[in-house]
């Protein structure tokens, strides 16, 4: 009786372990179910964010922004091309008078003083010469006696008196007292220095009284109509000068005051060492220069008195090329490609079919490229942002 009571007590307890287990079982299938539900809500719920983000931010990307950018409207005007240089003036008739006596003697008389204007042969100064005249005295003297000497002694060998050796003695010395009487006048005549040409005395290094000896310096005499700008143009720039292209100077004294010359000549031959050519410009003598001054030259090479003037502001270089941005319509750019057919400091004129009226872009360019859209600013009134309301403002005049 007893072990019946045992093994019915253990069926119950199996029974109420097998029910446990079961309702363990449901409770967890139960979470599992619902968790994996929670999961794809929430992924739905996050790529439902994304789709509306990527598509706030689409509407952003399509939204261009307007560079804001400085434009002149292009004008006519004069342009011209000019080649510049810097050099020391110099006068081509520069001459430097020497004593030219072969004995040392005194200053007797000076006639001229610096800054006094001679003409060529005019008399400087006189040397003393006494002795000189006195040597030249004497050969005359002896001249004569020898030219009386020599009609005899023909007269003689005409009728076959004398020998041929005699009459031969004669001649010698008749032609050698005539070659001392052309030194005799040469020396006498080196003791009055003459001006070799015409011009202005510069410098005079001798008073009376001096002692002069051969080859000393006395008188510099300088012609102002001879002054010229030597330049040496480039060799790539040789075909720009030619003779009578005007010319402008400034000195470094006072650069307001412009002179004018024009190329004389341009040596035939370029200097392989530098790889120049020398061009000389001549100045007129009214212009109030000096030898010596150190001047800047412009060479004008070419001139357009009614140009379509781009200032160089607006250009943009990409290798050899140059570029500008011209404004298309109102709002827009278009990039052009143009080439400088004169140019000076400020502006080209370009080769193209730009006209006066244009509106070109000189600020702000840098980040543009074709086809940009831009806004205007005033640049008198220094706002960046295109007026108060952020509208578009006109162009700046050029």
């Amino acid at each position: 009786m007893r072990h019946r009571l045992d093994k019915r007590a253990l069926l119950a307890l199996l029974s109420a372990l097998l029910l446990t287990v079961s309702l363990a079982c449901d409770r967890s299938g139960a979470s599992a179910d619902g968790g994996e539900d929670g999961e794809a809500q929430t992924a739905q719920e996050e790529t439902d964010g994304d789709k509306k983000d990527g598509d706030e931010n689409g509407d952003e990307e399509d939204e261009e922004e307007a560079v804001p950018v400085e434009v002149v409207a292009l004008g006519r005007g004069p342009i011209e091309t000019v080649l510049r240089f810097s050099t020391n003036l110099e006068a081509e008739n520069d001459v430097q008078v020497m004593s030219r006596a072969s004995r040392q003697l005194q200053v007797r008389q000076l006639l001229v003083e610096e800054g006094a204007e001679v003409d060529r042969g005019q008399l400087l100064l006189r040397l003393e010469n006494v002795e000189l005249r006195t040597a030249l005295a004497r050969i005359e003297g002896q001249l004569a006696k020898a030219r009386r000497e020599y009609e005899r002694q023909t007269s003689l060998f005409g009728q076959q008196l004398i020998s041929e050796q005699t009459y031969n003695d004669a001649t010698y010395e008749l032609e050698q007292l005539e070659l001392a009487l052309q030194d005799a006048q040469r020396e006498l005549g080196y003791t009055e220095v003459r001006a070799p040409i015409a011009g202005t005395v510069t410098e005079r290094h001798v008073s009376v009284g001096n002692q002069v000896t051969a080859n000393q310096l006395l008188f510099r005499i300088v012609d102002f109509d001879s002054i010229v700008a030597r330049v040496y143009v480039p060799e790539k720039d040789l075909w720009r000068v030619r003779d009578g292209l005007e010319a402008r100077l400034y000195t470094e004294a006072n650069r307001s005051i412009e002179r004018r010359g024009a190329v004389e000549r341009v040596a035939p031959q370029v200097d392989p060492r530098s790889g120049t050519v020398k061009a000389t410009i001549g100045i007129p003598r009214g212009a109030g220069l000096l030898p010596g001054m150190y001047v800047s030259v412009e060479l004008i090479t070419a001139v357009n008195a009614e140009a379509i003037l781009v200032p160089k502001k607006a250009l943009i270089y990409d290798a050899e090329q140059i570029f500008i941005f011209r404004l298309d319509g109102e709002d827009r750019v278009e990039r052009l490609l143009i080439e400088a057919r004169l140019e000076d400091r400020d502006n080209i004129e370009p080769a193209g079919d730009l006209a006066a009226g244009d509106r070109i872009v000189v600020a702000g360019q840098a980040g543009l490229k074709d086809g940009s859209l831009v806004r205007l600013i005033d640049a008198a009134a220094g706002d960046p942002d295109g007026g108060p309301d952020g509208d578009l403002v006109g162009a700046t005049e050029g």
